[in-house]
């Protein structure tokens, strides 16, 4: 089985995942070629090489057709009307929508209306848009099937949003990671975004440390950001795993015993 730990030390969005998936593998031209499917503005992905703090990662950036008329807000309803009719594989179809649903579901409550009319701006640009589509790509394209994360820091302070100025982390962020395990930190800068957030969030199955594997690749994502005291990078570990170390109660509800237990029975088998 193969899986990806995401190492979010710096905390994590939506092109710091796309660019971590990218660096340690997945094939940038054909997460371009599939996202060219859908009916959006033209764009271009460019990556280059940049150094934080002493540690080299992929970023990415998200090119928009000077030319065209760019839409900075798109319904959740009109979002998954354009991934059902796309020709977009349906595992990629099912984990975008999953990530789309979660974040739809947060601002749907903050705003106290149904998730059908609920209006993204941020996440409903084409650079969003792009990384939370172009991260389902990319998990389909290194074979990933689970996903595991580091408690995620979010960062504290103010932040503006289209709404305007609102604390970090933002209500959506917040809404989304509920029940997640967050870790403490003292950047005053928001970490984790909404969309970083839903990706995990949705397709997350454990949130503690790194599970039994034997790493095949590691790739690092650049945040736009710098931080003074660590690299602003997503670090994304790939490798096989043997299922019987990622049993439900471990990863779920961390019933070390258990595990214990059903290693000893499948050892003297």
């Amino acid at each position: 089985m193969r899986v990806v730990y995401f190492d979010c030390f710096s905390g994590i969005s939506g092109d710091m995942t796309l660019a971590a998936l990218v660096d340690a593998g997945a094939n940038l031209e054909k997460i371009e070629q599939e996202l060219n499917k859908l009916p959006i503005e033209p764009f271009q992905i460019q990556t280059y090489k940049v150094v934080k703090k002493g540690l080299a990662a992929t970023k990415i950036d998200v090119v928009l057709d000077p030319n065209t008329e760019i839409i900075h807000h798109r319904d959740y309803s009109s979002i998954i009307k354009m991934i059902e009719e796309s020709t977009l594989s349906e595992g990629v179809k099912t984990r975008a929508k999953k990530i789309f649903e979660k974040i739809g579901i947060a601002e749907a409550k903050i705003h106290n209306m149904p998730l059908e009319k609920v209006h993204f701006h941020e996440v409903g640009a084409i650079d969003s848009l792009v990384d939370i589509i172009g991260v389902s790509i990319a998990l389909e394209e290194l074979q990933i099937e689970g996903i595991y994360t580091s408690p995620i820091p979010l960062g504290i302070g103010q932040i503006k949003i289209a709404h305007g100025i609102y604390p970090i982390p933002t209500p959506a962020t917040l809404e989304i990671i509920k029940g997640l395990p967050i870790r403490s930190t003292k950047i005053h800068s928001e970490m984790t975004t909404p969309t970083g957030a839903g990706i995990v969030a949705a397709l997350g199955n454990g949130f503690e440390g790194y599970p039994s594997m034997r790493v095949e690749a590691i790739g690092y994502g650049a945040g736009t950001k710098d931080f003074d005291d660590r690299p602003n990078v997503l670090r994304a570990v790939v490798g096989t795993v043997n299922e019987l170390y990622l049993s439900e109660p471990y990863f779920h509800i961390h019933d070390h015993q258990k595990l214990t237990s059903e290693i000893h029975s499948h050892a003297s088998k």
